[in-house]
C-alpha cells in the first residue's frame, strides 16, 4: 500500500476505470451513476463498490459531489487511485470514504470484478 489518505477497513468488489473521473461533471449526485457517455464507466453505479481509477480531474466543487453521493447512500465503499488530487482527497475526507493511493504496478494488477479488502490500521491490502 502506497499511502493512506482516509483510513478505514473495507471489503468489496472492484469497479475499475482507466480514465480519470470528474466527479462534478460525470457522476449523478443522487444515484452515483456515471452519466458521461464518453467515460469508460458510462451508466455504471459507484454504489457499494471499491472504485479504482487513476485520478480525479476537474473543479474542486467535485468534492461536494462525493459528499452528496455518500449522503444519498450511492457512494463507493472506498476509492483507490494512482494519484490523488485535492478534489478526491477533500471529498473522501468529508464523506468519510476510505482512500488510498497505490503504485502503477499495483494499479495494473487490479481487474474489474476482483474482490479486494484492506485495513489501513494494519496497512494491509488483499486481492482475490
Amino acid at each position: 500500500m502506497k499511502k493512506i489518505l482516509v483510513s478505514g477497513k473495507v471489503e468489496g468488489i472492484v469497479l475499475k476505470s482507466e480514465k480519470p473521473i470528474n466527479f462534478l461533471g460525470t457522476v449523478d449526485k443522487k444515484t452515483g451513476i456515471i452519466s458521461d457517455e464518453n467515460h469508460d464507466l458510462y451508466q455504471k453505479s459507484l454504489k457499494d463498490i471499491v472504485l479504482v481509477f487513476p485520478s480525479g480531474v476537474g473543479s474542486s466543487v467535485g468534492a461536494y459531489t462525493i459528499y452528496s453521493i455518500k449522503s444519498n447512500q450511492a457512494a463507493p465503499l472506498a476509492m483507490i487511485c494512482k494519484k490523488v488530487d485535492l478534489t478526491v482527497a477533500t471529498g473522501c475526507a468529508l464523506a468519510n470514504i476510505p482512500l488510498i493511493t497505490i503504485s502503477d504496478e499495483e494499479f495494473s494488477s487490479i481487474k474489474n470484478g476482483m474482490k479486494i479488502s484492506f485495513d489501513t490500521e494494519f496497512n494491509q491490502i488483499h486481492y482475490q
